[in-house]
């Protein structure tokens, strides 16, 4: 019975509800509703992410050119905003390779938003509204927390990740984690294994952790906390121990942004993985001038998962991966 969906119509209405939630709360807002491509020239260079490559062929042509199914429309909303867009928002279907599970589909809905002038705090408050706006009828206004990361790990594992060494972090993930890694493994894996293992699971139903490390900055801006460590200003949003959402104060400098391109790819080369070319329309268009904004992507199916008291990304989505 595969031709089946893996939801129910009752479900698919109850969808098409909350995404006419979200539009009504960003019409309400006057955010502009914008359609991206989802087929690039580049695909994203993050070591944790694998596009999903397409071959295109030109009509006539005697050879087809690899393009690549977007993870998110980041770099295209970008290039929006820089063109002078002003806030805008999208609900964009998203690609990404061998991400499939319980909580995962290799294509799957994102919902990302970007707002002009707005500082992370600013952003975090307005994901706090959308949140519980779709969320209340299920779960009631939510009590949120929002902790820093060096708060986090504080509260959790009475340790500091900007100040404790590498052998501090290692000994702490190996004192907690049953897993067995060398000592070569980088700093940030052992800072990954102490937040999705230890400290994910303890979180309040509804927090925010923001200030992540400078190192784990992706395309964030980085500053300076109030200890003087560098930070990178970008959170994460976890209800009820799911992450539901990643927001950046974004970087709008194209030199720094080359600079993580380059970066990102010597991190892919370590892990193996092919190198992606950096995407020259994002630098132009960081060149050409992009606002001071702030951004985030939150992903639909998880907001439904929440909303509809369901624990399998299937049960909210037309036609999941085996049956697609």
């Amino acid at each position: 019975m595969q031709w089946q969906p893996s939801t129910t119509i009752p479900q698919l209405r109850q969808r098409a509800l909350v995404l006419e939630q979200i539009r009504d709360f960003f019409r309400d807002r006057n955010l502009l509703e914008v359609d991206t491509p989802i087929m690039s020239h580049c695909g994203v260079s993050d070591p944790h992410i694998d596009s999903i490559p397409v071959a295109y062929t030109p009509d006539g042509a005697a050879s087809s050119q690899t393009m690549w199914l977007m993870s998110s429309p980041e770099y295209a909303m970008k290039r929006l905003l820089a063109a002078g867009s002003g806030s805008i928002f999208q609900i964009a279907k998203a690609f990404r390779n061998g991400e499939a599970g319980r909580r995962h589909n290799p294509e799957f809905t994102l919902l990302e938003w970007y707002r002009v002038g707005f500082d992370l705090e600013s952003l975090m408050q307005e994901v706090a509204a959308l949140v519980d706006r779709v969320l209340e009828p299920k779960l009631g206004l939510l009590q949120w927390h929002y902790w820093s990361y060096r708060e986090a790990f504080a509260r959790v594992l009475k340790l500091d990740p900007h100040a404790a060494t590498d052998a501090e972090l290692r000994a702490c993930a190996l004192a907690h984690v049953d897993i067995h890694m060398d000592d070569a493994t980088p700093r940030d894996t052992w800072l990954d294994l102490l937040m999705s293992h230890c400290i994910e699971p303890v979180l309040p139903p509804a927090c925010f952790i923001y200030d992540y490390p400078a190192s784990q900055a992706a395309l964030a801006r980085l500053g300076v906390d109030e200890q003087g460590a560098a930070i990178a200003r970008r959170f994460e949003v976890y209800i009820n121990g799911v992450e539901l959402a990643n927001g950046y104060q974004e970087l709008t400098n194209a030199k720094e942004q080359k600079q993580r391109f380059w970066a990102d790819n010597q991190a892919r080369q370590v892990l193996h993985k092919t190198p992606m070319s950096a995407d020259q329309r994002l630098i132009e268009a960081l060149h050409s001038g992009l606002p001071d904004c702030s951004g985030v992507a939150l992903g639909i199916e998880r907001l439904l998962m929440l909303a509809l008291g369901e624990a399998d990304i299937a049960s909210v989505m037309a036609f999941n991966h085996p049956r697609a």
